[in-house]
């Protein structure tokens, strides 16, 4: 057994333990919401030969339970409260031309292979949502180059296609800035223009295409990304919008070489671990949990997963390819 199924089955027995603590305190706790172990999605990086994605549920700690949003964006001229249709008329709308190369959801509706299951991870954050507070999401990584900011943007997507679930994607790897790239959206004014007081909140948020995705760029990098962080700014960024987003999903940068994944899932309710297959050292994964620990990470997702390693189910409409399933 590898080290990182060994770190995944004692998540899930002290997972089982905290659960069974809670239901005899709790008469009216219910068990019946625990997401399925596994899950797989497909790696836009090679389509011809289907690599995927496996994500594993590792709840290990329970969620801080986050008073709901107390603040909420307000208007630039009047001060008054927003709603998402009203925030939509103030925010940045540039234009931006999507990579379809990097993106599974399209206008279209054409199903390409791993979309579907990018659905699956969604409709498990929500049945996680059901037992505690989940909103923001960090997707984070041990190391480069493991797909992260892939996962985060595919994600949003996946959850942008629902009706009414209007959903913020943030870039919050301020040192290393990927995620405006696969939208080909500006990467500033962004986030460290707003840290460093230098633009509003609707100067930052991005509205580039129809639907009910926004966008906040990592901006134009002045300033020190752990400093500009711990500043307090990004807390209440987050407080404020809240209330007009259904989920804020945050890419951030790896948590072994920087300090700031630490930083940002202090402020996240959950986190998303992403992890290479048969690339990610196993000293490196089991060093990010440990750097992650009291994080409530809520998944790992197995990046790069061989086809043939999958249990398939449905054809990819796209390229005939079939989608990777569920395997438990």
């Amino acid at each position: 057994m590898s080290k990182l199924h060994q770190a995944l089955k004692k998540a899930e027995e002290e997972r089982a333990l905290i659960l069974q603590a809670e239901k005899q305190n709790d008469p009216e706790w219910t068990d019946t919401a625990s997401p399925p172990a596994v899950s797989s999605l497909m790696d836009p990086a090679d389509r011809t030969s289907a690599p995927h994605v496996t994500f594993a549920n590792s709840v290990a700690n329970p969620v801080e339970r986050r008073p709901p949003d107390s603040a909420a964006s307000r208007d630039p001229k009047s001060q008054q409260r927003l709603r998402f249709e009203q925030l939509l008329k103030h925010c940045a709308k540039p234009s931006w031309v999507l990579d379809r190369h990097a993106l599974l959801f399209s206008e279209s509706g054409v199903t390409i292979s791993g979309a579907e299951q990018f659905r699956t991870l969604r409709s498990r954050l929500y049945r996680l949502r059901e037992t505690a507070p989940l909103k923001r999401v960090l997707v984070t990584s041990a190391m480069q180059g493991e797909g992260k900011t892939f996962v985060a943007t595919n994600l949003a997507q996946a959850i942008a296609c629902e009706r009414d679930r209007p959903v913020l994607l943030i870039d919050g790897d301020l040192r290393s800035p990927k995620l405006h790239m696969p939208l080909g959206a500006p990467l500033s004014p962004g986030l460290s223009d707003y840290l460093c007081d230098r633009a509003s909140e609707c100067a930052i948020v991005q509205h580039g295409h129809a639907g009910n995705l926004c966008f906040i760029g990592a901006g134009d990098g002045r300033g020190s990304p752990s400093e500009l962080l711990s500043n307090g700014r990004l807390e209440r960024l987050l407080d404020s919008l809240g209330s007009l987003f259904e989920w804020i999903i945050v890419d951030s940068p790896p948590c072994l070489p920087v300090a700031d994944a630490n930083l940002l899932a202090k402020m996240c309710d959950g986190v998303l671990l992403v992890v290479r297959a048969r690339s990610t050292p196993s000293a490196a994964i089991q060093t990010a949990h440990q750097e992650l620990r009291g994080r409530n990470v809520v998944g790992v997702v197995l990046n790069a997963v061989e086809k043939a390693d999958i249990c398939s189910y449905g054809h990819g409409a796209a390229n005939g390819h079939k989608a990777g399933g569920v395997r438990n």
